[in-house]
This record gives C-alpha cells, sequence and structure tokens, in this order.
C-alpha cells in the first residue's frame, strides 16, 4: 500500500500527505473511467438531496422565500391550454348546467391539444400533447354521432387523441372496491400512453358524494396526487345545480363540498343566454397563472355549430354578464311574492324560502311584509 494511505501515526508531514492523496484519488477515479465532470455532478445531487431531507418537515417543505424562487427558476413557465382559462400543470374544473354543452368544449379542447392547433378566440401555447379524455357520459355510439353527418363522413382525430370509457366485461379483482380498482386503471392508462393531458368527463363518477368534504377531500387529493406525480394537465367537468337565470353565475353554483373548489388551481363555467338559447358564454370563477380577465364585465360569448362533422363551440365576441341575464319582470315578481306568501303559510322560515326560490333573506322579507 502507498505510503500516504498509512495509518495516522505515519511520520509523513501532514501536508505532504495531503498533496500526495489527491493525485492518487484523481489517478483512481480516472482510471475506474469516472472524470471531474461526474464528480462534480454526483456531488451536486447528493447536496441537493441533502437540502431537500433537510427542508421536509413531515408534511411540510420549509424552504427560505429565495430558495422557493430559485427552484421555481428552474421549471419552465405554464403554457396556455385552453386561453387564459386553463394552463399547463393545472388542476382545473369546468363546470355548467346539465345540456349546455360541458362534453363538447372538453372533446373540442382535448382535440385542439392533441393537434396542437389553437381554438379560434382562445390562445395555445404548448405543443400537441397525448391526451386522454376519460368519457363517462356518452357511449360510442352517441360520440360516433356527433361526430359525423348522420353516422357518414366522421371526423378525423389525430391519434394522439385517446377516448376512454368503462369496459363493461372487466372483471373487478375481489380484494378491491370499483372505486380503488377504477383508480388504478385511471393509473395504469396514464402510464402506458403517457399522456400529459387527462379530461374527466365527469366528477361524479369517479366519485359519487362529493357533496360533503370527507367525501369530496380524498378525490381531490387523488388527482392532486396524480398531477404531480406525472406530470399532468386535468379538465375535470362537473355539474351545477338548477340555478336562478336571472343572477350572474358565482362559485357557489359549483355543484359538491366547497372542497372541489378549493382545492383545484383553476375553475370556469359555462352560462347560457336568456336572449338566444343557442347561445353560450365563457366565464371565469377562478383563476391561478394569469388575472381575471372573463369575469362578469368581459365574458367570452360563443355558439353551438356543426357546419360538417365536428359539433363544436364557435368563438363570437365578447360582452357583459347582464345582457346575457333573463330579466325580472313586474310579472316575474308578482308572481315570486305570491310563492313566498305561500311556503309561509306552510310553516317553512324565511331562510328556508330564500334557499327554495333561490333569492336574497332580504327580498323575503320585504315581501312579506307587502
Amino acid at each position: 500500500m502507498k505510503k500516504h494511505l498509512d495509518a495516522p501515526g505515519d511520520s509523513l508531514d501532514k501536508n505532504e500527505s495531503k498533496d500526495k492523496k489527491i493525485p492518487l484519488l484523481n489517478f483512481e477515479f480516472e482510471k475506474a473511467g469516472i472524470g471531474k465532470e461526474d464528480i462534480q455532478t454526483e456531488a451536486v445531487r447528493l447536496l441537493k438531496e441533502g437540502n431537500e431531507a433537510k427542508e421536509s418537515k413531515g408534511l411540510f417543505l420549509v424552504r427560505t422565500a429565495n430558495r422557493c424562487i430559485e427552484q421555481a427558476k428552474n421549471r419552465p413557465i405554464p403554457k396556455m391550454l385552453f386561453g387564459e382559462f386553463w394552463s399547463e400543470g393545472e388542476l382545473c374544473i369546468l363546470f355548467a348546467e346539465s345540456g349546455l354543452g360541458k362534453s363538447i368544449l372538453a372533446v373540442q379542447i382535448g382535440n385542439s391539444n392533441s393537434k396542437g392547433e389553437q381554438i379560434s378566440g382562445f390562445k395555445l401555447e404548448a405543443p400537441a400533447q397525448t391526451v386522454l379524455y376519460f368519457d363517462f357520459e356518452l357511449n360510442d355510439k352517441m360520440f360516433e354521432k356527433r361526430y359525423s353527418i348522420e353516422y357518414q363522413n366522421h371526423y378525423t382525430f389525430d391519434e394522439n387523441f385517446y377516448r376512454v370509457e368503462i369496459n363493461p366485461d372487466a372483471p373487478i379483482p375481489e380484494s378491491q372496491s370499483f372505486e380503488d380498482y377504477l383508480n388504478i386503471s385511471l393509473e395504469r392508462s396514464i402510464i402506458e400512453t403517457g399522456a400529459k393531458i387527462l379530461i374527466i368527463d365527469n366528477l361524479t363518477y369517479l366519485r359519487t358524494e362529493t357533496e360533503k368534504a370527507k367525501d369530496a377531500l380524498p378525490l381531490m387529493k387523488h388527482l392532486k396526487a396524480l398531477k404531480s406525480r406525472y406530470g399532468l394537465s386535468i379538465l375535470a367537468l362537473a355539474h351545477t345545480p338548477k340555478r336562478d337565470l336571472s343572477k350572474p353565475i358565482t362559485r357557489n353554483d359549483l355543484q359538491g363540498s366547497k372542497m372541489l373548489y378549493n382545492f383545484c388551481d383553476s375553475v370556469f363555467a359555462i352560462g347560457e343566454s336568456a336572449t338566444d338559447k343557442g347561445i353560450r358564454y365563457l366565464k371565469q370563477i377562478k383563476p391561478r397563472n394569469t388575472e381575471l380577465i372573463y369575469d362578469t364585465e368581459n365574458i367570452c360569448i360563443c355558439q353551438l355549430n356543426k357546419p360538417t362533422n365536428f359539433l363544436h363551440f364557435e368563438f363570437m365576441g365578447f360582452g357583459t354578464e347582464r345582457e346575457h341575464l333573463k330579466q325580472f319582470t313586474e310579472k316575474d315578481r308578482a308572481n315570486t311574492i305570491e310563492k313566498v306568501k305561500e311556503l309561509s303559510q306552510q310553516g317553512k322560515t324565511q331562510r328556508q324560502i330564500s334557499i327554495e326560490l333561490s333569492i336574497s333573506l332580504g327580498a323575503v322579507n320585504k315581501y312579506l311584509k307587502k
């Protein structure tokens, strides 16, 4: 063995020993085919792991604000997938009443991203990506009709666009619940297709109960975990109960627990115009990577159109939400006052009347005094 690797009692001068160790170590690394760049890379990796372990405090990641910014600089700026409504890396919720075209718009957005072609009126900054569209609403024949001309001259989707539906003949392992097996199958589909965009139509199929926090929270945590694990962008469709069309759409119209709203990154909604049943409008409810641009004073107006074999939303321009809300006439007011009095005579409280008729407590109180 070389002299400088002897025990600490060696008679060599410490500086001499130190000088001699370095060339030998360099020699041995080079002999093993390991260069200085490899050593530096490994040192950086070990330092990074050490810092991450130090910053991890159970459920929390504790870092200085400056370190947060430094680490964020290394991540790409999120690109728009559907204008300011939905960006890369977001878990976004699109909600509307039944029959307003949530599925139509969702397929249109998926088709756009699979081809890398923007929808007129809405920016697309990301390149073409693999899209998984989980369709729990239509069967394949219904889907065929929507994207054909009476089952002829079918629209051609990109090979990047996958439509996923439940296989009714698939056996469910006895050791697993349907919900557990659904989640496992969902993750397997992501891994085997390499998809980066998920569209779920709709949320209630993944978990039948979302009204209570205890039911909604596990669902949202599961989706966020998938998003982080595989670097996904997720668009999930949700329902809204029958709403008062004379009032603007708000976060309170999203059906289910507030956990759905609180745990997602962004939310937008489809509204129906009271002036024309064929007109729809899009409104931002919760943005994450952009400012609130499409609010009640600046909605996106669209119409449903199928000139050939592709049913879609056609952008028409911008407007204000109040232009498309139902006008409350004197006849409507008289009918509401009559209903308020009837419900009061049935023994219902002012709060119960307010909820049932979708009017404010102040209005109930005022109508009962008339």
